[in-house]
């Protein structure tokens, strides 16, 4: 009677895990052939939860603690979901178990390829996610291989329709704009862009990508206190403004700095400031500017943007762990706990 007591214990604790897993691709026969490789921590049976919405915008060094609470927080309980063209499943123990935030699932896909753009099963498991995060890597990988494809069409849908909330650092962040840097032929430096702003490595697009209210006419970077980012994205602004006559805007992040974009369009800054002295920063052409075309943005000449040392408003702020600090993004006039600079260009170089 022990023993059959003993075997019944044994298949029902093995019948009632099978809704919970951490899988690894090697002992998944299904993914052998499929153009990208999945990883489920938590649930398998999908929760359908009310997403608050927003964004969070990650300075691309290690993930801020506070700022990632916020986003998971917003995805109220329900599944999350990263994409990534490399790596694996870092983030899901992570999310799911470090941070403490309850969750019913965190499922890292890594995708191979555009083919599987079309894949259903992924598409299944965007409409099914509360949140969406991107992770670092190669940005054009993620435009090539999703824009114009429905992975696209379904982040947009679940951002309009059902107010996920969605993030990225480093690549992942600096493919949320309206323009972005696709990097398609390469990276460049800050060097090489302010002394020829038409190089052919100043991919700077606007083809219609990943659809966000507050960012519609911003540009991203990261890993801003690398001193050869400054001066490039000074640059993709200027050729905003000269190729498609936007006054762009550019919203960029120090490493260990995050810009949370509630959904009434205020952005907290999280950041270990006083300990690491990390800013974000607000960008935007001077609207005290009667014009505000570059004095030379032309191909093999060095930038000039001066007008009079005051081309461009910039809102420094620093992050702190409460996220206190704040900036508005419905004006692009008003902020908490920072300071308006004006920076500019003069014959290649950059003011700050």
């Amino acid at each position: 009677m022990k023993n059959i007591f003993i075997v019944f214990l044994l298949i029902f604790y093995s019948c009632g895990s099978n809704d919970t897993t951490n899988e690894s691709p090697d002992t998944n026969e299904n993914q052998k052939n499929k153009p990208y490789v999945s990883y489920l921590t938590g649930s398998k049976i999908d929760l359908l939860t009310n997403p608050l919405g927003g964004i969070c915008l990650m300075g691309g060094a290690t993930e801020n603690d506070n700022a990632m609470t916020w986003f998971l927080e917003r995805a109220d309980g329900g599944d999350v979901l990263i994409l990534r063209t490399s790596g694996s499943n870092g983030y899901n123990d992570y999310m799911y178990k470090t941070l403490g935030v309850q969750l019913n699932s965190v499922e890292t896909i890594v995708i191979k390829n555009k083919e599987a753009s079309y894949d259903t099963d992924i598409q299944d498991k965007i409409k099914k996610a509360e949140a969406i995060w991107f992770a670092g890597g190669n940005q054009w990988e993620y435009i090539s291989f999703w824009r114009d494809t429905p992975i696209a069409t379904l982040i947009n849908e679940a951002i309009e329709n059902r107010n996920v909330v969605i993030g990225g650092t480093s690549a992942g962040m600096a493919m949320l704009g309206g323009y972005y840097f696709s990097a398609k032929n390469g990276t460049i430096t800050s060097s090489e862009a302010l002394n020829n702003p038409y190089d052919l490595n100043m991919t700077v697009e606007n083809e219609f990508f990943i659809k966000n209210h507050y960012l519609t006419n911003v540009i991203t970077d990261t890993h801003y206190d690398n001193p050869n980012r400054k001066g490039r994205h000074v640059t993709f602004l200027a050729r905003i403004v000269k190729d498609f006559g936007v006054n762009a805007k550019g919203i960029a992040c120090d490493e260990s700095t995050a810009v949370c974009v509630e959904t009434n369009g205020v952005a907290r800054i999280f950041g270990e400031y006083p300990l690491y002295d990390d800013n974000a920063y607000f960008i935007k052409v001077n609207d005290e500017l009667a014009n505000v075309i570059p004095e030379n943005c032309t191909a093999n000449n060095p930038l000039t943007w001066n007008f009079d040392e005051k081309a461009l408003k910039v809102y420094a702020v620093k992050g702190t762990n409460l996220g206190t600090n704040t900036f508005d993004l419905t004006n692009w006039n008003e902020g908490s706990g920072g300071e308006w600079l004006y920076w500019y260009v003069d014959n290649g170089v950059l003011n700050d």
